[in-house]
């Protein structure tokens, strides 16, 4: 679809984000954020720079877009790292939705929200998660417990949790993938060296 590629829209995150490759990793605490800042990469250069038109298409019979898929993105990193993880609030926008009355809030704003706004969303997520995670893996370790526990009574480790995040961005990058292609035809398995976000 053409028109649905907006150069002027600032990329998702800052140039500032870790660029740490696996191979590249001492630890494996780093290797591990290494694959989910790399996913998190892909991720971004998958959404990123459309307007409101390509953040809003669909594809096949899927509902699904890629404002509403980043917004989801965004919860996901609120539930998993800050509070499931780290033991702290959602934080905004999240903890001032009604998740019982609008069970598809992020969902359903992601594609009414100007890129402006679902791009911010992703972001603050991430720059927190950052920062929580990081704390975490100090006070921790990657065998520490995550704050929860599942309803069986077995709590997670702090690796659990980051695995089970790397798998969540593995999972909707894939999404983002076909979303995009139909947008406006772009492909390919990572983004390009000069990429930056």
């Amino acid at each position: 679809m053409s028109g649905s590629r907006a150069a002027g829209y600032p990329p998702i995150m800052s140039e500032s984000a870790p660029q740490l490759s696996p191979s590249e990793a001492r630890t494996e605490a780093d290797s591990l954020l290494s694959v989910l800042e790399r996913n998190r990469r892909t991720f971004a250069w998958k959404t990123s720079g459309l307007d409101e038109k390509g953040l809003r298409a669909t594809t096949a019979a899927s509902a699904m877009t890629l404002g509403g898929l980043v917004k989801h993105v965004a919860l996901v990193e609120a539930d998993w790292l800050a509070v499931k993880l780290a033991g702290q609030g959602y934080g905004a926008p999240w903890d001032a939705v009604d998740f019982d009355a609008d069970p598809d809030w992020e969902w359903r704003t992601g594609t009414l929200d100007s890129p402006e706004e679902v791009y911010a969303v992703w972001r603050d997520a991430v720059d927190r998660s950052r920062a929580l995670v990081a704390e975490v893996i100090k006070e921790r370790g990657l065998d520490g417990a995550a704050s929860f526990s599942w309803p069986d009574g077995r709590t997670p480790t702090v690796r659990t949790m980051l695995l089970d995040m790397i798998e969540e961005y593995a999972r909707h990058t894939g999404h983002a993938d076909i979303l995009r292609e139909a947008v406006d035809g772009r492909v390919g398995e990572g983004a390009p060296e000069d990429f930056t976000f």
